[in-house]
């Protein structure tokens, strides 16, 4: 029987589509260069976006896989802050199979289960935390110091789309949770130039919201802002895109942008100079 040209084309152009970003991951065979991990507009997925596509598309995995490069952010200077700075500094992520993993990023970890279409492990990262000498906004409320989180997450692959979840639990600093539930997928893929993009909300638990959105007594009296109570619950809803370019064989330039529209009581703390924040960081570095 004679297909209908109305339905065999779109399907046809569908299938072309994938095979080509299929064709485009296995050529690039590394994920997107990643960044810092601190309180960020930009989703927690792209730290580690195309790592399981790279593994579920590729019929070997490499036992070494390297990339080392330089970053520059631009960000807000704090959670909530009207006002931006720009950020810069080395990038690196190592990757021992589908195994083990070193990033700047994604911290230092292991994926426990992991399979074709699917990840789950541990992992150790840092809070960067927030000072008050960042800006002149945050005068009075002291430091959030930096702390070591441990992270547990889980990726499955629904091809194209991989949905993602972690939580993660800071040892100093805020001292509470915080949790992302995420998903992206590959856009446009040639062998020079491919692009994710995917939405996130984060939650967290009352001892994160109240260091980084609450507003004590002892506070309140050294700086301008009231009292203000802050509880667990939606912290926000996030969007980002990622976009690579193999300029070489080994050398990239990768470009992230992305926000975050805070939600809840993070939307109405009175720190919360800004409810919608931006942030850009781009990437040029060399993959071994």
């Amino acid at each position: 029987m004679k297909r209908h040209p109305t339905l065999a084309g779109p399907k046809r152009r569908r299938s072309v589509f994938f095979l080509t970003l299929t064709a485009a991951l296995l050529s690039i065979g590394v994920a997107a260069p990643v960044k810092a991990q601190t309180p960020s507009p930009l989703p927690e997925w792209t730290y580690s976006a195309g790592a399981l596509l790279r593994t579920s598309l590729s019929p070997t995995v490499p036992e070494w896989s390297v990339f080392t490069g330089l970053s520059a952010a631009y960000a807000p200077r704090y959670d909530g802050a009207s006002d931006r700075r720009i950020l810069g500094g080395p990038t690196i992520e190592v990757r021992y199979r589908d195994l083990a993993f070193a990033a700047t990023g994604e911290g230092i970890g292991v994926n426990l289960l992991r399979g074709k279409n699917y990840r789950a492990g541990v992992a150790m990262s840092f809070d960067l935390g927030r000072r008050a000498q960042d800006s002149s906004d945050t005068q009075g409320l002291g430091n959030i110091n930096i702390a070591p989180e441990m992270k547990f997450f889980g990726e499955y692959l629904f091809f194209p789309v991989v949905l993602r979840a972690d939580a993660r639990r800071a040892f100093g600093g805020h001292n509470g949770w915080i949790a992302d539930f995420s998903a992206y997928m590959p856009v446009y893929g040639t062998k020079k130039i491919y692009v994710f993009m995917g939405p996130s909300v984060t939650l967290a638990d009352d001892r994160y919201m109240s260091r980084y959105f609450g507003v004590t007594a002892a506070q309140s009296a050294s700086s301008a802002y009231p009292q203000y109570s802050a509880r667990a619950g939606l912290k926000s809803v996030n969007a980002a895109g990622s976009a690579t370019w193999m300029m070489t064989d080994h050398w990239l330039i990768n470009v992230i942008a992305g926000g975050q529209r805070l939600m809840g009581d993070a939307a109405h703390s009175p720190i919360a100079l800004d409810r919608i924040n931006y942030s850009t960081t781009f990437t040029v570095g060399y993959m071994f």
